[in-house]
């Protein structure tokens, strides 16, 4: 069975970046569930030709979670998950 996942590629001060929006109870996953996820979604993008870390995002309560880089930690506080949405121009299709 394959999943679908609308995303945001973006390039952010020259790097690529695939924003995956996830339901919320992916935040209540252990920390290896949720690198298993990540992993089988960056193999997805890497199989689509996404250039690009994949970064999941998710929501608690209004809060926008995510898991990135310590380098994109600044960017991804400074976006809303407004914005990831608006900037959904992807679907990956995995599995």
């Amino acid at each position: 069975m394959s999943n679908k996942y609308k995303v945001a590629h973006l390039l952010e001060q020259g790097v690529n970046i695939i924003i995956v929006p996830l339901e919320s109870s992916f935040g209540s996953k252990t920390s290896s569930q949720q690198n298993e996820i990540i992993q089988s979604l960056e193999i997805c993008a890497s199989s689509a030709r996404l250039a690009g870390g994949v970064v999941p995002v998710w929501l608690s309560g209004s809060s926008m979670n995510f898991i990135a880089p310590p380098n994109q930690h600044a960017f991804f506080k400074s976006i809303s998950w407004d914005f990831v949405m608006q900037n959904i121009n992807k679907e990956l299709t995995c599995g």
